[in-house]
């Protein structure tokens, strides 16, 4: 079978890995890909938005099944457009419709959502320039620290939590203004919620569903969570704290409701669904939702999923999704993020990176690279992603930190204390 993967990331590389081990994968292409990926499969530099010429692809190559990785072409609406097509619309797409993936694409379509099917989330309201006056009166009565979110993609920089409430109505009126362009011309006002945060992951079809492995990752720069919010600085799999007691409230009230609430909306939803949660005491509330897997949790998952990726995918477009048993290794991962300097500010390419060959025990995906001239070169401001896993998480997270310090670019920088809290 031959198989298109979008995306050129961490998270891509994982799966490109996780997909190129099956058996029916006769040829994988990744586009764009990056230097990684380009060891799975042939990357092709076609841009993940551009749908005409990701059509022509799958339309000359006989490409079966395209996988899509990031959420942009998800929000635009890729499965729609393969839809519309009378070729395209007989190829299996992974992931949800346009209308589906604005469980991602507006973060007041999501609380929408969850209001109406009863799945917990922080108390919120939305606000526009048109209601700029109300939304600041109503951030002065607001209990602090209070929540930000642009409503639109930002690319995980659009929520801000804030300490004050002059810094609150500064924020707030600065998103309305364009701080996030497009993505923030409406604004998601929420409480905030203390607790730790962990991901859980499904695959549906828009009716029944599999939970992949639970995760934790890593958003703030700086070691011990401080500093700018980032994609993702680490992650482990399985967190601690996720027993059997805490998902089994997660399942009947949050998953199986979701599942549900697509049911009933209508949604065509053949994907993954992220579910962003927080533990407060011993209940969980959704923090957010995204319409695919996460980043950089699908690195440190990925290896412990048993099976054959393309299998369940194959199983979920013809739609046996509910006969599929889904099975993962039980010793723990950590991943650990290599990033550019300056990141997740202004940071620079084109660094060369060494030390690659050092690794041995662990799986290194790339994120942020590109292959020039035969040297593995930084193209990102989050650049390598390294996974290991062993008996115990201790022992994952000492053994990506000892593979971390073997590899070196100009202004190397990553957290040494991913899973420092549990």
């Amino acid at each position: 079978m031959l198989i298109l993967l979008l995306g050129s990331g961490g998270r891509e590389h994982a799966l490109a890995w996780k997909l190129s081990q099956s058996p029916l994968c006769e040829c994988l292409y990744i586009a764009p890909g990056n230097a990684g990926t380009a060891e799975c499969g042939i990357n092709m530099p076609i841009d993940v938005n551009d749908f005409e010429a990701i059509g022509n692809l799958v339309k000359e190559e006989g490409i079966e099944l395209v996988l899509v990785g990031p959420e942009d072409p998800l929000v635009n609406g890729i499965y729609d457009y393969f839809q519309r097509d009378e070729y395209l619309r007989d190829i299996v797409v992974i992931g949800p419709s346009a209308a589906g993936a604005q469980l991602e694409g507006s973060k007041a379509f999501a609380k929408a959502f969850m209001q109406e099917f009863d799945i917990p989330t922080a108390a919120y309201r939305e606000f526009t320039q048109e209601n700029l006056a109300e939304g600041l009166d109503y951030l002065r009565q607001h209990n602090l620290p209070v929540v930000l979110k642009a409503d639109g993609l930002a690319a995980g920089k659009g929520v801000l939590i804030c300490q004050s409430s002059d810094e609150a109505e500064a924020e707030f009126a600065a998103m309305l203004d364009g701080k996030f362009g497009a993505a923030s011309q409406k604004v998601v006002v929420e409480a905030f919620l203390e607790g730790i945060e962990f991901s859980v992951f499904a695959i549906t079809d828009g009716t029944s569903y599999k939970l992949l492995p639970v995760a934790k990752d890593y958003k703030r720069v700086g070691e011990g969570d401080t500093g700018l919010n980032t994609g993702g600085m680490g992650a482990v799999s399985p967190p601690p704290f996720v027993d059997e007691a805490l998902m089994q409230k997660v399942e009947e009230r949050i998953v199986r409701p979701t599942i549900e609430g697509i049911g009933r909306r209508g949604f065509p939803y053949q994907g993954f669904v992220f579910f962003g949660l927080i533990k407060v005491g011993e209940d969980p509330f959704v923090i957010e939702y995204n319409c695919r897997l996460g980043d950089p949790e699908t690195e440190v998952i990925m290896p412990r999923m048993h099976g054959d990726l393309v299998e369940l995918l194959l199983a979920l477009g013809a739609g046996d999704l509910a006969e599929m048993q889904l099975d993962e290794d039980p010793q723990p991962a950590a991943t650990l993020m290599l990033v550019s300097g300056g990141y997740p500010g202004n940071y620079a390419k084109g660094k060369l990176i060494s030390g690659l060959e050092k690794v041995e025990g662990s799986m290194v995906f790339h994120a942020g690279t590109i292959e020039q001239d035969g040297a593995v070169l930084t193209n990102g401001g989050r650049v390598l992603a390294i996974t290991s896993m062993a008996e115990d998480l201790p022992g994952a997270i000492a053994l990506s930190n000892h593979h971390a310090n073997l590899i070196q670019f100009e202004n190397k920088y990553y957290r040494r204390d991913i899973g420092f809290d549990l």
